[in-house]
């Protein structure tokens, strides 16, 4: 028995042959539809979702090729498997454009029934197994988002306790500050694993928007050595940058473009020994400006050097070189550089001779229009100029623990801080303590937290309050989702102190919808 997702669509524009072949199918105990031309096929192709299309080449508006080539490129109907026919067009040559536009395959008129059905029966097999995948797929996602929300749960209060315990006591015993300093790296580390996992998932998806301007190469350097200079430090490794030229600038988005040196730094600081030696060099190629990271550690084997990019990819593989780490930094590393239309290449002279990479990106030209791709809302979080002191703020969490940490820790930055653990409750103490702004989470209990947003925003008493949501969901979509329900800004869990000091806390009269 066919699972009743598995339609067929007909599309031949001859009444005859159109008749003929759905009798075929039929007859075959498959569940078939009809079009007569291309217009109508595509219409009924998003309509109706079927799991083949057979198309013949000849139609009367749209070239059979063409509507194939629609089908495919539009990721509504690409998965549809499209058998196409012709009896004009007969060729091998002509086989070969269809297939290479897209078809799934190419029948010559006439066809004898029995091959009619046996390529029938075997594009709905392929089809009902690319259909498991792509399932497969969305679940792996949806699982990805979940884990990352929830691992990143956990990690909010403990960053908050950290930033009480050194706001509160920083001239703390020497062993304690050690203590709190390796718990803050590890919890920046658990932190990186996870955003890097929602990365490559979001790239093997196309879902990774890039917010481009005109940057500057030392920028990139300066921001990303001093991300890592700590990891440096404690492995006694000495750090040699030759930077030929400060004014070296390319188009891109900055917190990628940090995001790839900070994973090629990282992975020289882990396979470089304690007392080695790093060089980071930028400099310009032709039309090219570069970034490369050597160093004089393990090393990579020749046979190894091939794959170093590829997915949990370990640069020795389970030997004594291997060190703690998914694998994917490189291949992030890689996917991100490309993204922005350069390349990402590695050198080793082999096992314990270091290993050098090195990154090229298009130089920015002399004058541009501005490229950057706006984000959905303004950016509230400025510089120390733009911060408010002393704002009554409600936090709104279930999460009882990231609930009372971050309310101690917006009191210890001066502010007057309520709590709720729900909702509806945070609808109740909004309309009471009426506060400068409401900090909330998204994945609550009793509502989400875009009803929460809409609930304040239709309200006369809260509408005008400043609303921050604070999340552990962290995809492009989640953060228009809240955008959409009404929020002024979007952070994504967990927060350090430093961030929350500079936090823009009231509403802005430029942020006030234009139709109110």
């Amino acid at each position: 028995m066919n699972a009743p997702q598995q339609l067929i669509l007909n599309v031949d524009d001859t009444d005859a042959a159109r008749y003929a072949r759905t009798r075929i199918l039929t007859k075959a105990g498959l569940h078939v539809v009809e079009a007569a031309s291309g217009a109508e096929a595509l219409a009924m192709a998003h309509e109706l979702k079927p799991a083949l299309i057979l198309l013949d080449v000849k139609l009367p508006d749209i070239h059979g090729m063409e509507v194939c080539a629609r089908l495919k490129a539009d990721p509504g109907t690409s998965f549809i498997m499209v058998l196409q026919t012709s009896a004009s067009y007969i060729g091998v040559a002509d086989k070969i454009r269809a297939l290479e536009g897209g078809a799934d395959n190419y029948l010559f008129e006439p066809i004898e029934p029995a091959e009619l059905l046996a390529n029938v029966h075997a594009l709905l097999r392929l089809a009902k197994v690319e259909n498991e995948l792509r399932e497969i797929d969305r679940r792996k996602d949806e699982f990805l988002a979940i884990l990352a929300h929830e691992l990143r749960n956990p990690l909010v209060p403990m960053r908050n306790a950290v930033g009480i315990l050194n706001t509160r006591a920083p001239e703390a015993p020497e062993w304690e500050l050690r203590a709190r300093s390796t718990i803050s790296r590890h919890l920046d580390h658990m932190v990186r694993l996870v955003d890097d996992l929602l990365d490559v998932s979001r790239l093997s998806h196309n879902k990774l928007a890039l917010q481009l301007n005109r940057i500057s190469l030392s920028d990139i350097v300066q921001s990303a050595l001093e991300a890592t200079r700590t990891m440096m430090e404690r492995k006694r490794q000495q750090l040699r940058a030759d930077i030929a030229d400060d004014d070296l600038t390319v188009v891109g988005d900055e917190v990628r473009l940090v995001q790839v040196l900070m994973n090629l730094l990282h992975n020289a600081v882990k396979f470089t020994p304690e007392g080695g030696n790093i060089v980071l060099s930028v400099g310009r190629a032709g039309d090219s400006v570069f970034v490369s990271v050597a160093d004089n550690g393990c090393g990579i084997s020749s046979e190894r050097l091939g794959d170093i990019f590829g997915m949990f990819a370990q640069a020795n593989g389970l030997g004594k070189d291997r060190q703690d780490g998914l694998g994917i930094g490189l291949s992030l590393a890689k996917s991100l550089t490309e993204l922005h239309g350069g390349t990402l290449t590695a050198e080793s002279l082999g096992i314990g001779l270091g290993s050098a990479f090195k990154v090229q990106l298009p130089s920015a030209p002399i004058v541009i229009t501005d490229t950057a791709t706006p984000e959905p809302t303004q950016n509230n979080k400025g510089d120390s100029s733009g911060v408010v002191e002393g704002v009554r703020i409600l936090v709104v969490d279930d999460n009882v623990d990231i609930a009372d940490t971050m309310k101690e820790l917006l009191e210890l930055l001066g502010h007057t801080v309520e709590v709720a653990y729900s909702g509806n409750e945070g609808i109740r103490l909004a309309r009471k303590f009426i506060p400068d702004a409401i900090m909330l989470d998204i994945g609550l209990k009793d509502m989400t937290g875009h009803d929460l947003a809409r609930t304040l925003r239709s309200d006369e008493l809260t509408r005008d309050i400043f609303l921050m949501a604070c999340s552990g969901f962290s995809s492009d979509e989640d953060k228009q989702q809240a955008y959409d329900a009404g929020v002024d800004d979007y952070l994504v869990k967990p927060v350090d102190i430093d961030t929350l000091a500079q936090l823009q806390l009231k509403r802005q009269p430029a942020r006030v919808n234009p139709k109110d």
